[in-house]
């Protein structure tokens, strides 16, 4: 910056231009891995019905027409112009547009809870946006409507379960960071790497099914063994791949063009998707299952913006990744004009002979890529997930100190590659495969488009009619396909459903069993009567040392201690009550992190320590986590700490709130609540904590049993005391999810009947 004229030097501007391009280009191996291969499937699918009877040059023009124009419309108008610029303190995905309305909208069953912490947020201060009378309306309708809410949630959850699901589908689909896609993990590694093997048989006629299942099975054994080692380890050669992969399939696409039918051209005019709907009739709109395969991927765009910069992903795609594929599959068409018999397998027949193995062996690799943006994508997505419990508990491994969203989740990768090695061996047709991917594509990119809708109208406080004219343009082009994906569920469909109604019964479950946890210990707190017979006049013991009691309860004391105390009458000379509280903001600076207050007189020594955590946040070092807390607490007590041995009337608590600047987490700066000073007092309390700290560290945790009341329904009870039980029995224990010594741990066995 030049301090006299306070623009950019021209070093600031290359090194900025530098670094963009930079991003650009590594965004190609990590972000459009997955919609870069698909040329390797889309006509094949699409051709694969009874749309093969028919020959017309004017149906593989209108083919055509309809690839080209669903690439501008979807990924080039949708994601690259309008919905990047959604992002919710940099990150992306369907749970960060859910962040974004509950912050900011104050919309949705999070908005309560991000009231009180709103100083979070890194959102430029800039000048208000006057509120519409529409976005009141919606406003007031939400509030009023408790079940509206529910629903949004449930919508929300819906896109992020399909993503996983896709996982299953096709290891080779793309998203993270959550990204990602959120759908079908499993559905797409499968037919991605299905698709790429099945290119063997092209030359290879005489291989048996079951050496093409075999091949395919050590492809992702050997993708999901490697996840271990992290994104940043080995995904460095993602980029060169692609961009070989992408420069392969454009010189193709180029000498087909020119080769075979130069005319080609003419599918550019959306003249030919009328002819062809017209001469295809119902075939054509089947066909539109096999189509839409052109745009997987597209949400990647958008859910792995955390990873990079709007910028940098817009540039990677319309000058690299866009033009690539338009080329590809012109050049695809050009060559099925001149054979429509190669219609079932025109991708690797169009591949000129001299070429085919080189192109077939960049192809398989490119897949893997493919497969590892999903995966990655569903690392994120369940850690973002779990952080706002909304996933039951698994263990989270960052596997990058420069890059905070590239996670590791061993659980949730061995369960995703044996799921991908039972589709691969139960069903082995990539056109069932297919079928089931696309209905979760269109799924996702239909949620997003409905949450785009209250983005438009209660963030970015625009006109309604703009709002409409979203939907209309591309939520009318997403129902068409996502109405010929549901005519297919009973030739594969139904697969993507299974999956992921499976993991939104989980998350749904989960999150429905904590909240029920959670309001029976907010209502069955201790209250201040109690705490004050809490002395030794009453045959309390104190034992010196800090216990860190964990809880839900804020503020308060929580039933667990109460149970304890009631059974074995003494407690620690100093007890902090520590609530882990997620935010859905990505990060929460150190500085801010810990929010301390006193509970009842100060003679008790008794404090409670909000502890927030942002989605991408991690707790690495317990110790560094003990020190800090404590240090925390000290200066609590240095800064006023309630005037310290003063006490405060009827125990109320007084918050030593830390702020962020208006400027967001990089110019944080505390402001802490001035409160009177006296030296005596607070010299004395400090001194009994670092007595206390050198006696040693206890924690104390609740041990539950949620069961449902005898008054519930059948439903309740199977739902609570089943299901949600055998989750909380099979999930991450939270002490060892917290980090928590077993040495100096007090679990408190208690039954909550909620």
């Amino acid at each position: 910056m030049d301090p006299e004229s306070g623009w950019p030097t021209r070093e600031s501007r290359l090194k900025l231009y530098k670094d963009t391009l930079c991003l650009a280009y590594q965004s190609l191996g990590v972000v459009y891995g997955d919609i870069s291969i698909s040329p390797i499937y889309v006509f094949t699918h699409t051709f694969s019905g009874r749309l093969k009877f028919n020959e017309e040059d004017d149906v593989i023009f209108g083919v055509l027409s309809l690839v080209f124009w669903t690439l501008t419309l979807i990924p080039l108008c949708k994601y690259i112009i309008f919905v990047l610029g959604a992002d919710d303190n940099g990150e992306g995905g369907t749970f960060a547009l859910y962040s974004l309305l509950c912050r900011r909208a104050k919309l949705g069953l999070f908005s309560a809870f991000h009231a009180q912490n709103d100083h979070l947020s890194a959102d430029s201060p800039g000048l208000p946006i006057k509120e519409t009378k529409t976005s009141s309306l919606l406003k007031e309708f939400f509030d009023r409507h408790h079940s509206s809410q529910i629903v949004l949630l449930l919508v929300v959850l819906l896109g992020t379960s399909m993503v996983i699901g896709d996982g299953i589908l096709t290891p080779s689909m793309s998203d993270m960071r959550v990204s990602i896609k959120e759908n079908c993990l499993v559905l797409w590694c499968v037919f991605v790497v299905l698709s790429a093997v099945n290119g063997i048989k092209t030359k290879a006629t005489g291989l048996h099914e079951r050496y093409t299942v075999l091949i395919a099975c050590v492809i992702l054994v050997g993708l999901f063994t490697l996840q271990h080692f992290g994104t940043h380890r080995v995904g460095y050669l993602f980029a060169p791949i692609m961009v070989a992969w992408l420069l392969c399939i454009s010189g193709v696409g180029i000498y087909n063009t020119i080769h075979w039918n130069p005319g080609v051209v003419r599918a550019f005019s959306p003249h030919y998707v009328y002819i062809f709907f017209k001469k295809a009739g119902k075939d054509g709109w089947s066909s539109l299952g096999g189509i839409v395969l052109c745009i997987t991927g597209a949400e990647a765009m958008f859910a792995d913006l955390g990873h990079f910069s709007q910028l940098s992903i817009r540039i990677a795609f319309t000058a690299v990744v866009y033009p690539c594929l338009i080329l590809a599959y012109m050049g695809e068409a050009a060559y099925l004009l001149k054979h429509k018999e190669d219609m079932e397998r025109s991708f690797y027949k169009a591949i000129p002979e001299v070429v085919f193995w080189p192109v077939f062996i960049i192809a398989t690799v490119a897949t893997v890529v493919g497969s590892q943006a999903i995966i990655s994508a569903t690392f994120s997505i369940i850690s973002q997930c779990r952080a706002l419990r909304c996933f039951p508990r698994v263990k989270v491994i960052h596997t990058s100190n420069q890059i905070h969203g590239q996670v590791y989740i061993p659980e949730v990768n061995w369960i995703l590659m044996v799921m991908c090695l039972a589709v691969v061996v139960g069903f082995r047709d990539t056109d069932m495969i297919g079928n089931a991917y696309g209905l979760a594509v269109t799924t996702v990119m239909l949620v997003t488009t409905c949450l785009m809708f209250l983005v438009v109208i209660m963030v970015w406080r625009r006109n309604v009619l703009a709002a409409v004219a979203f939907v209309v343009i591309f939520g009318s082009l997403e129902l068409l396909y996502l109405s010929a994906c549901f005519a297919k569920i009973h030739k594969g469909g139904w697969l993507s459903l299974v999956f992921s109604l499976i993991v939104l019964s989980v998350m749904c479950t989960w999150h429905y069993g904590t909240l029920n946890k959670h309001s029976y210990e907010s209502h069955n707190k201790v209250g201040l009567d109690m705490l004050l017979n809490l002395g030794p006049n009453h045959g309390m013991t104190q034992v010196p040392g800090i216990c860190l009691i964990y809880s839900n309860v804020v503020p308060g004391i929580p039933p667990m201690f109460a149970h304890f105390v009631t059974n074995f009458p003494a407690f620690h000379q100093i007890l902090i009550f520590v609530t882990i509280q997620p935010l859905t903001v990505p990060n929460v600076p150190v500085n801010q992190r810990f929010l301390v207050s006193r509970i009842g007189p100060s003679e008790f020594r008794f404090f409670q320590c909000v502890v927030q955590y942002g989605y991408k946040d991690v707790r690495k070092d317990n110790h560094a986590f003990e020190s800090h807390l404590i240090d925390t607490v000290a200066e609590f007590l240095r800064s006023g700490g309630d005037d310290c041995d003063a006490g405060t009337a009827g125990g109320e608590m007084s918050m030593n709130h830390q702020q962020l600047s208006p400027q967001g987490p990089g110019d944080a700066v505390a402001s802490r609540k001035k409160v009177r000073f006296r030296g005596v007092g607070c010299s004395k309390e400090l001194d009994e904590l670092a007595e206390a700290r050198e006696s040693g560290l206890a924690y104390m945790m609740g041990n539950t049993c949620v069961l449902a009341t005898e008054t519930s329904s059948y439903l309740r009870k199977f739902i609570i005391n089943v299901v949600y039980g055998f989750l909380r029995r099979n999930c991450r224990r939270p002490e060892t999810a917290l980090g928590v010594p077993h040495t100096s741990l007090i679990e408190v066995g208690m039954v909550y009947r909620v």
